[in-house]
């Protein structure tokens, strides 16, 4: 897997309630398993474990925890690792890429495989430029709490951000995971000042932001001093930033993101996002 695609996600794995119970509904529902279930045993105690297929070689393990006391799982120790939080939470929402054609297959599969529904879709003209285009719909379970959106290349004049990922990724994956914090500014600030590496964003993004926007906790000149990107729907409002891709390929990348009550994806900023990915794209030489 290091070898064809390069540093990236293999393994999206799910807690639940029963593994071989989970493995075999997914099974009947027509997924393919990549590992059928079985028992994995250490000091702290067991696990039952076990995983099926989804885009690309990306899988989803099945875990649950049987009678385990350890801290993450088995073959796994506790580290006491110095220095100071940069405060990110968890997991809000993790992007795949698929090819031409396959983003409504890839979202019938988690429907039909995983129970998930159609949260919301956007189509070749909310994420565009000049030169490329892409189309996204976002899977989600229930409760909301676990969404992926799964993105596919539209036509366009040039080569889009998607077609790289896929040429470089060979083939489908995981394109970016968005992690969650309740003080972006302090996050962002953090991880500056350990080297992170963060997408441009144009001065002009923020001359007409307030009157886009409304209201907001922060001060336009703090977000515009780190880059950080906003947008409101009717739920409130979100503030996201993005990093540049995290390995020596132009292939995954990870989002920072705050929410104050909105629930979206930060459609309004589409477009300035698309384009500082492609002013990247075309000083690789690849747009």
């Amino acid at each position: 897997h290091l070898n064809l695609h390069g540093d990236g996600v293999r393994d999206i794995a799910f807690h639940v309630e029963d593994a071989d119970h989970a493995y075999q509904h997914a099974i009947e529902q027509g997924a393919i398993g990549e590992t059928e279930p079985h028992e994995v045993v250490d000091d702290y105690g067991r696990i039952r474990r076990a995983a099926i297929r989804t885009y690309g070689d990306t899988i989803h393990s099945l875990i649950s925890y049987e009678d385990y006391s350890g801290p993450f799982l088995p073959g796994y120790q506790p580290q006491v690792i110095p220095g100071n939080s940069c405060g990110i939470k968890r997991v809000d929402h993790i992007v795949g890429n698929v090819e031409l054609g396959k983003m409504n297959h890839w979202a019938d599969w988690y429907t039909d495989v995983m129970g998930f529904e159609r949260y919301i879709s956007f189509d070749d003209k909310d994420i565009s430029t000049e030169y490329s285009a892409l189309m996204s719909i976002v899977m989600s379970d229930n409760t909301y709490s676990i969404k992926f959106p799964i993105n596919e290349p539209a036509e366009g004049r040039k080569k889009s951000q998607i077609d790289e990922y896929l040429e470089y990724y060979n083939g489908p994956g995981v394109q970016h995971l968005a992690m969650l914090t309740d003080d972006i500014l302090e996050t962002v600030r953090s991880l500056r000042e350990r080297g992170v590496e963060f997408l441009s964003v144009p001065e002009t993004y923020y001359q007409n932001l307030p009157d886009r926007i409304g209201e907001i906790d922060e001060t336009i000149k703090a977000i515009a001093e780190l880059g950080i990107l906003a947008d409101r729907d009717e739920d409130g409002y979100l503030l996201q930033l993005f990093t540049k891709p995290v390995q020596d390929r132009p292939t995954v990348f990870l989002e920072l993101i705050q929410r104050k009550g909105s629930r979206g994806f930060g459609k309004g900023n589409f477009k300035a996002l698309f384009e500082a990915i492609e002013h990247e794209q075309s000083l690789r030489g690849n747009l």
